[in-house]
């Protein structure tokens, strides 16, 4: 139960880095007034504060006036955000602050100071017209990588697996001659020129593994690699000289499939599913199918839709809560100053406006926004007080694309079989 815990803990510290990194990389600002500081474990708080006073004293020879407070403002701002640590946390510490300028064009004042979950190996100190979040990108990018090579007698197919994606590197056909049935020399000859074709092959598809396997000829790029296939190819490139013997020791499993191709490639994922279970794809795919699995036996052990799964969220049924990681409600309480009341609705930013505008026609700002956040957010900062496991899902796999197109992008696993109230108002 903890190792779960802690992979659930591992899987929401992932996609807050990833959703992090999205929204800074997309913020812009004028002139250089956007600092991006990542300090490394072990580095000395008191250093990077000096070197900022030096910074400070060099950005109040900026002649444009404008720009020159800008810098200054965001490098008080940076200064202060550190004034929060006595030491650097055991991961390091990253800080983005500055003024951006938003859709409207108007000068907006944001910071953001992130405890990575991994250890940074590098630093960096930047005051730019954008953030630098090359470094949130590397964490995404330590997945888990599996490489698959599909084979046959028609052609290859180079992917790899990370997290809960796959990925097609390389596709190539081939038309290889069949064995040649008539005797006499003809026979030997078709048959010295059908085996010289084959070498070929698998020479050229060894040539492609390595250029897609091994980075730079130096560092292999995958943890390991499923060869998989229809016919005999896959065992003869296996034993053969051809492929380089730093992806034969990375070979973890080889599989006999029914196709070639991307079929063949969805195939050996499928039949390697216990070998590949900690993998977030495969995760992803148990997971949506014992949802399914609910829903097709019609256990009443299920929930799905927006509305649906607050009420079983509140009743305290959930066992499990599938979330899909790009959910864009947003929980937003408005305020009514002529009833002094609040009230709770889930919408879209998009519809926000509209909903204000109803409700204020004749009566100008009665209804105001008094907090808004997205729903996902609230729902990690709270998961513990409903007692649930909290699930990401990608539209990634064929399943992850069912669930968050035809299921709303939001569902739950009950501990008990529930009776929703559709008339019951949500809000």
């Amino acid at each position: 139960m903890d190792q779960d815990s802690d992979q659930e803990n591992t899987d929401i510290n992932f996609w807050k880095i990833k959703r992090l990194s999205k929204i800074l990389s997309n913020l812009k600002g004028n002139g250089t007034s956007m600092i991006s500081l990542v300090i490394p474990p072990g580095d000395q708080i008191s250093r990077v504060q000096k070197m900022l006073s030096d910074e400070y004293g060099t950005a109040s020879n900026i002649k444009s006036r404008v720009n020159r407070l800008s810098v200054l403002s965001a490098i008080i701002s940076t200064q202060q955000k550190l004034k929060l640590y006595q030491k650097t946390p055991k991961n390091g510490l990253i800080l983005y602050c500055g003024t951006i300028v938003d859709e409207l064009n108007k000068e907006k004042k944001l910071s953001f100071q992130i405890e990575p979950f991994k250890p940074i190996n590098t630093s960096l100190y930047l005051c730019d017209n954008k953030f630098h979040t090359d470094i949130l990108s590397s964490f995404l990018e330590e997945e888990e990588k599996i490489g698959f090579i599909i084979i046959d007698g028609k052609g290859v197919l180079l992917g790899i697996l990370r997290g809960n994606r796959k990925e097609i590197l390389f596709k190539s056909t081939v038309d290889l001659p069949k064995k040649h049935g008539r005797g006499g020399q003809s026979a030997v000859r078709f048959g010295r020129l059908r085996m010289e074709k084959r070498n070929n092959f698998l020479k050229k598809v060894a040539e492609v593994s390595l250029s897609y396997f091994i980075l730079d000829n130096q560092k292999i790029g995958v943890k390991g690699i499923i060869l998989a296939g229809s016919a005999e190819f896959k065992k003869e490139l296996n034993v053969s000289e051809l492929l380089d013997h730093r992806l034969q020791n990375k070979i973890i499993k080889i599989v006999d499939i029914a196709y070639g191709g991307e079929a063949g490639f969805n195939q050996a994922i499928e039949l390697c599913s216990p070998s590949l279970s900690n993998l977030k794809f495969i995760k992803e795919k148990k997971i949506l199918q014992i949802f399914f699995e609910e829903i097709s036996r019609d256990s009443g052990k299920y929930v799905f839709g927006l509305r649906e799964t607050l009420q079983a969220l509140h009743s305290g049924a959930i066992e499990k809560l599938l979330v899909w990681e790009n959910l864009d409600f947003l929980r937003v309480v408005f305020s009514n100053s002529k009833t002094q009341e609040d009230c709770l609705f889930f919408l879209k930013e998009e519809d926000i406006q509209e909903f204000l505008e109803k409700r204020n026609i004749g009566n100008k700002n009665i209804v105001n926004v008094k907090e808004k956040e997205f729903l996902v957010d609230w729902l990690v900062e709270n998961k513990k007080i409903f007692g649930l496991s909290l699930i990401f899902v990608s539209d990634k796999t064929p399943e992850g694309n069912q669930f968050t197109k035809g299921f709303g992008g939001v569902g739950a696993i009950l501990r008990y079989p529930l009776q929703i109230d559709l008339e019951l108002d949500h809000n």
